[in-house]
């Protein structure tokens, strides 16, 4: 079961860093929740592939950064109707 957590740590990784998406998108894909996907780029790829983890922890931020902007944009189509 390690090895299973450790291969989805690295696919959702990987799954991100092509994309360039959210977690949430990538939580979508891979069917699983948003804390799963955000606990295992966060906390158990370090230990799996260090490099990956830095990559993955960049985009993590850059995203985290740029939410209220998309959240924005939300609102905003949502009241225009679009």
């Amino acid at each position: 079961m390690v090895n299973d957590i450790e291969q989805r740590s690295r696919e959702l990784a990987v799954y991100l860093l092509e994309h360039q998406c959210t977690v949430r998108a990538a939580a979508e894909r891979f069917g699983v929740s948003k804390s799963t996907v955000h606990k295992d780029i966060s906390e158990r790829l370090e230990h799996v592939d260090r490099a990956l983890w830095l990559q993955a922890r960049a985009l993590l931020e850059r995203n985290k950064a740029e939410r209220h902007i998309r959240g924005g944009l939300a609102t905003r189509k949502k009241y225009k109707g679009e």
